[in-house]
């Protein structure tokens, strides 16, 4: 339903050029070792995911962006619907992002690589 938008690829870590190939060797952002390995070029339409060596390094802006959203939620869910005091909720902060820092990173990334390509519909029948 979604497809062919940037928040399909951004959500499900699609090439944003042809959202059919994961860009990632490994799905599960929580096997570790592998949060960060990606393909050096979609399988589909050729796409190269990283456009110069250090090209992710501009993801470290919007992952601060995206985590201050996740700490954003966790303070208002914990303070306001919970009723936690303020250190119970700075300690759900700090839970929250280290649970949650492998997506942060994926979706950080996600967000930034779809900045820089858009989506063409005839891109994988090339």
């Amino acid at each position: 339903m979604l497809k062919g938008t940037k928040i399909y690829s951004i959500f499900t870590g699609t090439c944003p050029v042809c959202h059919e190939e994961s860009m990632y060797k490994e799905n599960n952002p929580y096997k570790l070792g592998s949060v960060f390995e990606m393909h050096e070029r979609c399988s589909s339409c050729g796409t190269k995911y990283k456009i110069e060596p250090s090209f992710f390094y501009g993801a470290m802006y919007v992952s601060y962006a995206v985590g201050i959203a996740f700490a954003v939620a966790a303070f208002i869910i914990s303070y306001f619907f919970f009723g936690a005091g303020l250190l119970t909720s700075f300690f759900a902060i700090v839970g929250t992002l280290v649970v949650f820092m492998p997506v942060i990173m994926r979706l950080s990334r996600n967000i930034w690589i779809n900045l820089f390509f858009s989506y063409k519909a005839d891109a994988a029948k090339n």
